[in-house]
């Protein structure tokens, strides 16, 4: 499994038992059980597919937002019309991972009927990982695009290009479109130059951040998680590139679709990729644009190029049957929450 943490220890846990012990965690904490089920199923396969940042130490996370009251356990997303038409999903404060999924398959539907569509997510918790709902919508033949913004006041994690401070958040951005014969490009990142799911994982772990990646208090460089949460900043990315985007992201956010409440608003928009090229002739040039770029000789210290979206897929394959890799602090730490809520599962009896 791929990751930026460098950890010398850990616990390989079954895909089938550690999700049913996140799922067990947040239901003993209130939430529904459908609901639980669904959002471990999305942090054990981001964990599968290499994105550790939005895996399954999120739900040390999310249980503490769950008892402190910041997330609603029996919040449901419903999905509306406001005046002017526009399609909107209420998240109730609830997991942001269902409300996603409401908003891509009705954006998904319109898109199909009409060409293109638009719907707004407002009132969620976090909501894992975006690229997983561009996916979606790529792998029913649309461009689908997530754009995430408008929390700054609440969530002021980024230093603009410059800036010795955090004021953005991270406001993350995610493209899915139809691919070749290997299934869709996704492309999933946040504004600043690290997601800040990342730190939360090393600060779990025990461990250290590339470098590059935050400045402290004082706007120092720095690799200690530690510094980020006595006042530091995450960089933003590529500089004033990465600072652009994030404004763009938190204008759409707040400007437009009103002030963000539990994390940030949510915008997405589905183009029906059939309104311009058919389903074969599209599959057709895509897989001759991505054969080129395959074959494109790698860089010294690069096995090979590769395309977005694959080595996630690749990743969960060969994770399937190994199981869940977690840093044995984190794993340790999830236990012991597990135990306090007086869950029931073989991992806890397996580890006395």
């Amino acid at each position: 499994m791929s990751s930026k943490l460098e950890v010398d220890q850990r616990e390989l846990v079954p895909v089938e038992e550690i999700t049913r012990l996140v799922s067990s965690v947040f239901q003993k904490v209130g939430c529904d059980e459908d609901i639980s089920e669904f959002v471990a199923e999305h942090l054990v396969e981001s964990n599968l597919k290499g994105v550790e940042s939005h895996g399954v130490m999120r739900m040390i996370q999310y249980v503490e937002q769950l008892e402190s009251g910041y997330m609603n356990a029996s919040g449901r997303p419903s999905l509306n019309r406001n005046d002017k038409g526009a399609w909107i999903v209420d998240g109730h404060g609830g997991f942001g991972m269902p409300a996603l999924q409401l908003g891509v398959e009705k954006a998904v539907g319109e898109a199909k009927e009409k060409g293109i569509s638009t719907v707004a997510v407002l009132h969620c918790g976090h909501t894992g990982r975006v690229g997983a709902f561009a996916e979606k919508g790529a792998e029913a033949g649309c461009l689908t695009i997530w754009v995430g913004g408008g929390g700054h006041k609440d969530w002021p994690q980024v230093a603009p290009h410059g800036g010795a401070k955090g004021v953005l958040p991270t406001n993350p951005y995610a493209f899915g479109i139809p691919g070749g014969k290997r299934g869709p490009i996704v492309i999933d990142f946040a504004t600043g130059q690290i997601a800040g799911g990342w730190i939360y994982a090393a600060k779990s772990a025990g461990v250290m951040l590339p470098e590059g990646m935050l400045i402290d208090a004082n706007g120092n460089p720095t690799r200690n998680p530690d510094d980020y949460f006595n006042g530091g900043a995450i960089l933003p990315m590529a500089g004033a590139k990465g600072y652009g985007l994030a404004l763009l992201a938190e204008l759409i956010g707040e400007a437009m679709l009103g002030p963000a409440t539990t994390e940030m608003n949510w915008f997405c928009v589905c183009v029906d990729t059939s309104l311009y090229s058919d389903g074969k002739k599209y599959r057709d040039v895509a897989e001759n644009i991505l054969q080129d770029l395959r074959s494109c000789p790698p860089l010294s210290g690069f096995k090979k190029v590769e395309i977005p979206g694959e080595r996630e897929r690749d990743s969960y394959t060969q994770n399937l049957q190994k199981g869940v890799a977690i840093p044995l602090k984190t794993w340790t730490q999830m236990l012991n929450l597990a135990k306090r809520l007086n869950v029931k599962s073989r991992l806890i009896k397996s580890s006395n």
